[in-house]
């Protein structure tokens, strides 16, 4: 997959900004970007730069124009990213100057780099395994402190080398096991069989554990989805625009305004909420409502954590009817009942609707979405229910499906080496069942890989990383 092309891209953001950063890649970068920049001190060139050095100047056309005054930074293979010779060109950030630098780069050799080229270069050239190159794409889409934190420990190789750590002990059982099948007229065995249990049960506490995992940090990058449900007029609408900090919903005193499902993200303490509004729970002969309310209750069970929203000043006649549905709904999720327009009871009343609904397991909060009372408390409780657990240094927690789907492949081949070595089945079996245990976790670090899994993670990179 290795090839001798130059690539070239825009690797800051698309639009005008203060300024742009335009990145070369291969073993002619420092040549073609030497053709069209011209350095104040007219005493060096790019192509005599010591390594990591910064040099000012300017881009010039093919009639000696200028283009940009920029800095230009030099890397030599394999000291850099991708492990090639790159440079770096930090420019104004005119999207005309962009274009303008970029086409004098392709007109002099370079190619326009693919999604994720420069990344899939840095992983064939061994500066990252894959698991490494995907938390790459981790962290620029990070939008929380403890996302960010997720894919900095992966970037840092700790659970790569997990990973290799345990291969490298699979392997050597193999090695053993597989040589006893050449003397296997002899009856010798090579690979005890107490201490290869032992490692077999410890190496399936460690795949699952990690794999275990995939719950907080799907959480982390995708955002925990919150279900914001009710019946028509409680305030689900005001509240979710209070959370966005926008007017998002359409908050009115007209019942079933909101028909179809309204959502969006919220960082929250470091932690991001998908916050899903609903259709007002009622029962109703309104077709279109009526899917609408379908649709609630479909995104109740796929919601992590419900905020079962409930109006203080009067509670329907269906409420027996509505607590029966979420309970069915919603169970096995963390709910929080909150109970909206606090601002217009009395303390006695309050009690009242405590005591009415205590048989209810869950938490209980009194806010007005309106007057923003009490939102800290909500907040708090949705960090309580969220149950995300610090993430330092070091620690070891996946967020990606591909390696989630490899280590269930990983953990059935080792449950199938204990079970095998429980019967007594022949060296042959066990040995099939290691190695494929040892392909699915080389297959998260591609230490196995083929060229279409490559080609489908990279090509969900932007262009330019």
């Amino acid at each position: 997959m290795l090839n001798n092309s130059t690539i070239a891209a825009i690797s800051t953001a698309p639009g005008m900004g203060g300024i742009a950063v335009i990145r070369v890649s291969g073993n002619k970068a420092i040549q073609y970007c030497n053709a069209v920049f011209q350095p104040k001190n007219k005493t060096l060139q790019l192509v005599d730069l010591t390594p990591n050095t910064v040099l000012f100047g300017c881009i010039v056309d093919g009639a000696g124009e200028t283009i940009d005054e920029v800095l230009v930074t030099v890397f030599r293979a394999p000291h850099s990213f991708t492990g090639e010779d790159v440079v770096e060109i930090s420019c104004h950030g005119s999207v005309f100057i962009q274009q303008e630098i970029l086409y004098l780069l392709i007109e002099k050799g370079c190619r326009l780099a693919a999604p994720g080229e420069f990344t899939q270069r840095a992983f064939l050239n061994g500066k990252m395994d894959l698991a490494q190159a995907e938390a790459v794409a981790d962290l620029i889409a990070s939008g929380s402190a403890a996302a960010h934190r997720m894919a900095m420990n992966q970037i840092r190789g700790g659970f790569s080398n997990e990973l290799s750590s345990l291969r490298t002990q699979l392997l050597n059982f193999v090695s053993l096991v597989e040589l006893e099948l050449d003397f296997s007229e002899e009856d010798v065995e090579f690979a005890d069989r107490t201490e290869l249990k032992e490692l077999a049960f410890k190496i399936e506490k460690h795949i699952t554990d990690i794999a275990n995992s995939f719950r907080v940090g799907n959480a982390l990058k995708n955002g925990i989805p919150v279900a914001l449900v009710g019946e028509t007029n409680v305030g689900k609408s005001t509240l979710l625009n209070l959370l966005l900090k926008e007017e998002k919903a359409i908050v009115s005193d007209i019942h079933g305004t909101t028909r179809d499902i309204i959502e969006d993200m919220v960082n929250v303490r470091g932690i991001s909420f998908r916050f899903i509004d609903t259709a007002g729970i009622r029962k109703t002969s309104d077709t279109i409502e009526s899917i609408g309310i379908e649709r609630t209750f479909k995104k109740i069970e796929q919601a992590s954590i419900v905020l079962w929203i409930l109006d203080c000043t009067q509670l329907s006649e269906h409420i027996e009817w509505l607590t029966e549905k979420i309970e069915k709904k919603a169970s096995g999720k963390k709910i929080i009942m909150i109970f909206n327009k606090i601002d217009k009871i009395t303390p006695d009343e309050r009690e009242v609707l405590t005591q009415l609904f205590s048989e209810f397991d869950c938490e209980r909060i009194f806010i007005s979405a309106k007057n923003k009372i009490n939102i800290i408390e909500l907040e708090d409780a949705l960090i309580r229910a969220a149950q995300i657990p610090e993430i330092h240094p070091g620690d070891v927690v996946i967020s990606n499906i591909r390696h989630y789907e490899a280590l269930q492949h990983a953990l059935s081949a080792i449950q199938r080496v204990i079970e095998n070595m429980e019967n007594k089945l022949s060296g042959e079996f066990l040995s099939q069942d290691i190695r494929e245990c040892m392909f699915y976790l080389g297959e998260i670090t591609g230490q196995i890989s083929n060229d279409e899994i490559l080609e489908n993670i990279f090509k969900k990179f932007c262009i330019g990383k």
